[in-house]
């Protein structure tokens, strides 16, 4: 761990920060690094921060590009977690595939794990049904059993369809669509999240673009900045917040990372701050 960089507001609610900045599985990794270190220097101010280290691995394998280097750094994660053990994880993306390991961890060690998926992309394909063969389109799937190849075998305590849902969900492709019917996979009602060990994947593309630009994926149509912030303030308040998940952040320059960097401070200040008043 860092032993410098410490926690803002008083005591962390999350116990680690786990700066995950892969890049692989997105068809569109030019910016991601930049943003990766960008969300794990913020998320390093919420809890004490623990690096996964990035392989340099090629080749495509089990349906996957990359694959070589994404489950190298899929098991050094993995590996990570159990080592240190905590109970509430911030996890500080890379793509959207670096969900895969903390939500795995998390659902082990919370029984009845619920997560939500707030995103504006299904990310539910499978290797089978992936247009392209990228794993940041396939996260859902791998967390509810679907994982391609031997991370599947890692993945021991697969999310239920009960216990997860969308928010913010507006581009699917058909494997997408096929899966979601098939799982019976719903959309977020607050009402039914009340006092669950939650999880939060936030994919920063769900914001509306105009006012949150420095994404690879720019898609038409999403919430507000200050929506999404309440909204994610709502979920730590009625439930049990043991994870978060920030991912996708692709500034184009150092000055969009700064911008872009206060809005990460936003999401994780409104977790801590919901935990604090359940």
């Amino acid at each position: 761990m860092h032993p410098d960089e410490n926690a803002v507001g008083g005591k962390p609610h999350f116990d680690l920060s786990l700066a995950f900045g892969q890049w692989q599985g997105s068809g569109r990794p030019e910016h991601l690094p930049r943003g990766a270190a960008a969300t794990a220097a913020v998320c390093a101010r919420h809890a004490p921060r623990v690096d996964v280290p990035l392989s340099d691995a090629t080749g495509y394998a089990h349906g996957v590009n990359a694959w070589p280097a994404l489950f190298a750094q899929f098991r050094a994660a993995h590996d990570l977690l159990r080592q240190h053990a905590p109970e509430r994880v911030l996890t500080a993306g890379g793509d959207c595939a670096a969900d895969i390991a903390s939500i795995g961890y998390l659902a082990e060690r919370h029984p009845g794990l619920t997560v939500v998926w707030i995103d504006a992309h299904y990310d539910a394909n499978t290797p089978a049904t992936s247009p392209s063969g990228n794993l940041h389109g396939m996260p859902v799937s791998a967390i509810m059993g679907h994982a391609p190849g031997p991370m599947r075998e890692l993945l021991r305590s697969p999310i239920t369809a009960d216990r997860f849902f969308y928010h913010g969900v507006r581009v699917a492709d058909q494997g997408d669509l096929d899966f979601q019917r098939e799982h019976g996979l719903s959309l977020l009602d607050e009402t039914r999240l009340v006092g669950r060990k939650l999880h939060i994947h936030f994919d920063l593309d769900v914001l509306d673009p105009d006012e949150f630009p420095h994404l690879a994926y720019r898609e038409p149509g999403g919430p507000s900045v200050a929506d999404a912030v309440g909204l994610v303030h709502r979920l730590a308040t009625t439930n049990d917040l043991v994870g978060m998940t920030i991912t996708e952040f692709a500034p184009a320059s150092d000055e969009a990372a700064t911008h872009g960097s206060a809005v990460i401070e936003r999401l994780c200040e409104a977790a801590q701050a919901g935990s604090r008043q359940r």
